[in-house]
C-alpha cells in the first residue's frame, strides 16, 4: 500500500533515492522495482533486516532491472550518515509526526537532496487523526508515537522555512480512516471486536483484489477524509552569484 503517487513524483531510472525512516520498505522496494538506486534507512534495526532480506529476494526473482540497487541501514535521521547533495529524491513518509526535532530532520533532508532534487513528506491528515487522539489516548500517549498533527499549512509552512518549494499536494487512503476510528473506539490493540476484524477484512480484500468499486469509492473520499495528506517540493538550485567573472 503507497502513500507516495509515483505517476505525480515519477522516478527516473538510476535516480539515487533515498526513504527515510522507511519502516517496513513499502515505498524503497517500489523504488527498487522502478529501477532507482534506492537507500532504506530507519532506527529501528529489526524492521532494517527485513528490509535487507527483501531487496535480496527482489534481486533474486528479477524483480528489479539491471542497475538498480538497494540498501538498507540503520541510522538517525537527525545525523544523516551521508555527504551533501547525495540523493535526487528523498521519501519521508508517516515519520515526521513521530519526532520531536522535526525541522532537524527536514533541514537533514535538504542538506543531502541535490538542488533540483525532489521531496515526498507523507503525514497523518488534521481532521481523521484528530478524531483518533479524541477518541484514544492510548492511540498517541505511547512511547515513539504521535506528538503531534500537522494542518496542511503548517507542514508546507516548515517545507519552505526549510528551503524547499511545494508544488503539489493530495490526499490518500480514505478507507483506512474508518478502520482507526474502529480501532481508536473499541482499543487499539483489540483485534477481536467484531467490527475491527470485518472492517479489516475489507482492507485485505481491497488491498489484495484492488476492485474497481473500492478504488472508485477511495478516489471519491480521499478529498474529504483521506487519511493521510501529502506533499511534494523541490529543493531549488541557488542563484548564481551576480558579478562572476566570465
Amino acid at each position: 500500500m503507497l502513500t507516495v503517487d509515483f505517476t505525480r513524483f515519477p522516478l527516473a531510472a538510476g535516480d539515487r533515492v533515498l526513504d527515510l525512516g522507511c519502516g517496513a520498505g513499502r515505498h524503497a522496494f517500489e523504488c527498487y522495482r522502478r529501477g532507482a538506486q534506492v537507500v532504506a534507512l530507519d532506527q529501528n534495526k529489526e524492521e532494517i533486516a527485513e528490509v535487507a532480506k527483501w531487496f535480496a529476494a527482489m534481486k533474486e526473482a528479477g524483480e528489479a532491472p539491471a542497475g538498480a540497487t538497494a540498501t538498507a541501514m540503520e541510522g538517525d535521521a537527525l545525523h544523516l550518515p551521508f555527504p551533501d547533495e547525495s540523493f535526487d529524491v528523498v521519501i519521508i513518509s508517516e515519520v515526521m509526526e513521530h519526532i520531536p526535532d522535526d525541522k532537524g530532520v527536514l533541514a537533514e533532508m535538504v542538506r543531502v537532496l541535490k538542488p533540483g532534487g525532489r521531496i515526498a513528506v507523507t503525514v497523518p491528515r488534521y481532521g481523521p487523526e484528530k478524531v483518533c487522539w479524541a477518541l484514544s489516548d492510548e492511540y498517541h500517549e505511547v512511547e515513539g508515537g504521535h506528538i503531534r498533527i500537522y494542518k496542511a499549512d503548517e507542514l508546507l509552512g516548515r517545507m519552505r522555512e526549510a528551503g524547499l518549494k511545494p508544488y503539489g499536494t493530495h490526499h490518500a487512503h480514505a478507507l483506512h480512516a474508518p478502520y482507526w476510528w474502529l480501532k481508536c473506539a473499541f482499543g487499539v490493540d483489540n483485534d477481536k471486536a467484531l467490527p475491527v476484524k470485518a472492517y479489516h477484512k475489507l482492507l485485505v480484500w481491497d488491498i489484495m483484489k484492488k476492485p474497481a468499486v473500492t478504488r472508485v469509492a477511495e478516489q471519491l473520499l480521499n478529498p474529504v477524509v483521506g487519511k493521510s495528506f501529502v506533499a511534494y517540493a523541490t529543493k531549488p538550485h541557488l542563484p548564481k552569484a551576480s558579478g562572476a567573472a566570465e
